[in-house]
């Protein structure tokens, strides 16, 4: 099983290769991969040092899967150059989410949609992901009609300019911005470029993606996403109405049945999912279930998880294990 990891130098890349590694993903020949300027560094994995290639010496090496996490644009010209010689591709950028014939990823929700056809598997926005791991059980036993999300993301989430500009700020040193504001002590309604109908790119994700992944175009969803100055891990406020009405009791047991899915949640001991909790770790937290007093069949829920792992590097590499597991590579 050659793997090939493109953006291995990155902070998902980076990622990639701790959870291949504590996973024992099957891999005989790890092909590193970076832009030019990477070529030729080192990295290490499991006790061994790699150096990095470029994209085209991959190909050559024909790997059968591809881990992709350098951007849209790279994802738009190399995944179906990589396609085209039978590698299968699971790519962690925007560039595949929305394409028509590109399936759109969580294994706990849909990964048994995949078949060996599929050669550009696409791997859904961090944010969008911890939503739909508990919305998902949930969809299925009470309908969703909409969902109204305001999200908490952490800078790990723009990369490794972004952790200097706070780490520069908290030491009071002048550096490069990596927001177009000071973001110690902030909380700015930004994330990614703003789009013509005034919402974020960030905020349409968790609109379009969530529609496809639970495979519903009736589910109205509206998004706000907020940085603020945490260094790892995204956490959600999500409103949800359903069109039958639950038990408070009932939602509880579903999540603590869900695979990848941890409930904390006891306000007598004041339990609750916080970003220093869930950073490093793959599941998704959920807490403070409520029921919305202010309308029928409507809950409120508290969703957090490390954005680096289960929102990107780890989602990934169950996609490609699922793909093992099915001889579907």
């Amino acid at each position: 099983m050659k793997v090939a990891v493109v953006g291995v130098t990155g902070m998902v890349g980076e990622v990639m290769l701790e959870v291949l590694k504590e996973r024992n993903f099957p891999i005989t020949e790890l092909i590193p991969v970076a832009s030019e300027k990477s070529v030729g560094k080192s990295i290490s994995f499991k006790g061994k040092e790699f150096s990095v290639v470029s994209l085209a010496s991959a190909i050559s090496m024909k790997p059968d899967i591809a881990l992709f996490s350098a951007g849209g644009e790279t994802s738009l010209e190399w995944a179906p150059k990589f396609a085209e010689i039978g590698t299968t591709v699971i790519d962690n950028s925007s560039a595949w989410r929305m394409d028509l014939s590109t399936k759109l990823v969580v294994p706990e929700i849909n990964a048994n949609t995949l078949s060996k056809a599929d050669k550009i598997i696409a791997n859904p926005n961090c944010s969008t992901i911890q939503m739909v791991m508990a919305l998902a059980p949930l969809h299925k036993k009470y309908k969703i009609k909409r969902i109204v999300v305001s999200t908490y993301q952490s800078i790990s989430g723009t990369g490794m300019k972004a952790i200097k500009q706070l780490e520069n700020e908290l030491s009071g040193v002048k550096g490069e911005m990596a927001y177009p504001y000071p973001i110690h002590k902030n909380a700015l309604p930004h994330c990614d470029v703003f789009e013509d109908n005034g919402y974020t790119k960030e905020e349409m994700k968790l609109v379009r993606e969530t529609q496809k992944i639970l495979n519903d175009k009736t589910i109205s969803v509206t998004a706000t996403a907020v940085r603020i100055p945490t260094s790892g891990g995204h956490s959600e406020a999500v409103n949800v109405e359903f069109e039958s009405d639950f038990n408070v009791s009932e939602i509880r047991t579903i999540l603590n049945n869900t695979p990848g899915v941890v409930v904390q949640d006891n306000i007598d001991t004041n339990t609750y999912p916080m970003p220093i909790y869930a950073n490093g770790k793959d599941d998704v937290f959920v807490g403070r279930i409520r029921r919305d007093e202010s309308q029928p069949n409507t809950l409120n829920l508290w969703i957090v998880s490390d954005n680096l792992r289960k929102g990107a590097a780890t989602n990934t590499i169950q996609i490609a294990e699922y793909l093992v597991a099915n001889n579907l590579i």
